[in-house]
């Protein structure tokens, strides 16, 4: 989504709904765990790694 941004409002608004937009598509994979959620996104937006270890019989994704 491209679009002109004109003031530092507009800015953190279209921040915060791509972040929501972001954390709504990974919540679709990481079912019910949002603080797991939120250090993925901020790993993502550090470039960073993040080890996901869940209970044995729970799916989680690999990648």
């Amino acid at each position: 989504m491209t679009k002109n941004i004109e003031t530092e409002v507009e800015a953190v608004d279209a921040m915060a709904s791509s972040y929501n937009d972001l954390k709504n598509e990974i919540g679709k994979v990481i079912i019910g765990q949002e603080s797991v959620v939120e250090g993925v996104i901020i790993s993502l937006l550090a470039n960073g790694h993040r080890f996901l270890v869940g209970v044995r019989v729970l799916p989680k994704p690999f990648w």
